[in-house]
């Protein structure tokens, strides 16, 4: 009996991009462990990292909101897109992205628990807004940032309504420039992370299990070549230097011009503009990271696979 589902395949082949098979062989060969699954296939060349980024699932909205010199970005899970596209849920949304300003933290818990616009709580409106509608409803996730000066500015991706849709991002830029300068700025820098997926500021803020990950699947690599040790230690050093500048948002290549680093985009419009200009924070919200779909047509196509 093989100790994974047909949603387990469905979801390492929405992670990986890799094929049918190869999907479930992987998933045998490491007896139904997802993540193990995800590196056996990295490390054939079979997936690419990352890839569940831009293949999230769940439904709901981000919302983003702006004030001063801070900035908040919240998600809401529904259970389809059709609630999603509800006034009365994209109220609440946006009514609760704005509360979240006044939030002493990033705990979504505290903020249920604080006054929801009209009376009663977050959590009561909540609570409200699933026995109205009938389709179950959360608060997932918040994330703030704030500069002491200079400017946040907000971008919303694909917005179905203003300042709310499918991926939020938030840019923190530490300045004395006027607005006129960092707005501008700011959105182009925003498109960028929408586009680009960075997962930390920069090098060093990468987490640490995922580098040592990368590590790994790098010397796997590295020992099917065959060649000396001292060579493999050098592509594996190479291949994690590789995954930290194309992962960090400063050392990423802009993807407006495909060729100048974050970094130099940034100091060059800060000496353009006469005052320093430095990008210290970001959020990239994008709606249902990490959370898989329930099965769909598709699944009878991954039965299939599963029985063959």
């Amino acid at each position: 009996m093989a100790n994974f589902t047909t949603a387990d395949i469905k979801a390492l082949r929405e992670r990986t991009g890799a094929g049918m098979m190869d999907a479930k062989k992987a998933l045998v060969e490491t007896d139904g462990d997802l993540e193990a699954a995800v590196d056996a296939l990295r490390a054939k060349g079979l997936a690419t990292a990352q890839k569940k980024s831009s293949r999230t699932a769940a439904e709901g909205l981000v919302g983003i909101a702006v004030e001063g010199t801070k900035g908040v970005a919240v998600e809401v899970n529904s259970e389809t897109d059709f609630v999603a596209k509800n006034d009365k849920f994209q109220d609440f949304v946006r009514k609760v992205t704005e509360t979240a300003l006044e939030a002493a933290s990033d705990d979504v818990e505290a903020l249920k628990g604080m006054d929801y616009p009209g009376g009663g709580s977050v959590s009561d409106k909540l609570t409200d807004n699933v026995a109205t509608i009938g389709e179950n409803q959360q608060v997932r996730r918040m994330k703030t940032v704030s500069v002491n000066s200079g400017l946040v500015v907000p971008y919303m991706h694909n917005a179905v309504a203003p300042n709310l849709g499918k991926i939020g991002v938030l840019v923190a830029l530490e300045s004395e420039a006027g607005a006129d300068v960092l707005e501008p700025l700011g959105k182009q820098l925003a498109m960028h992370i929408a586009a680009a997926f960075p997962q930390a500021l920069t090098a060093e803020d990468l987490d640490a299990e995922t580098i040592e990950r990368e590590r790994k699947i790098a010397a796997e690599k590295a020992a099917e070549s065959g060649k000396p040790a001292e060579v493999q230690e050098k592509m594996v050093d190479g291949a994690v230097k590789k995954f930290a500048k194309e992962n960090a948002l400063l050392s990423q290549v802009y993807v407006i011009d495909n060729k100048t680093a974050i970094s130099d985009v940034v100091a060059k419009a800060g000496k353009d503009a006469g005052h320093e200009i430095r990008l210290t924070d970001y959020v990239r919200f994008q709606l249902g990271e990490g959370i898989e779909k329930e099965e769909s047509d598709f699944a009878a196509e991954v039965a299939a696979a599963v029985k063959g």
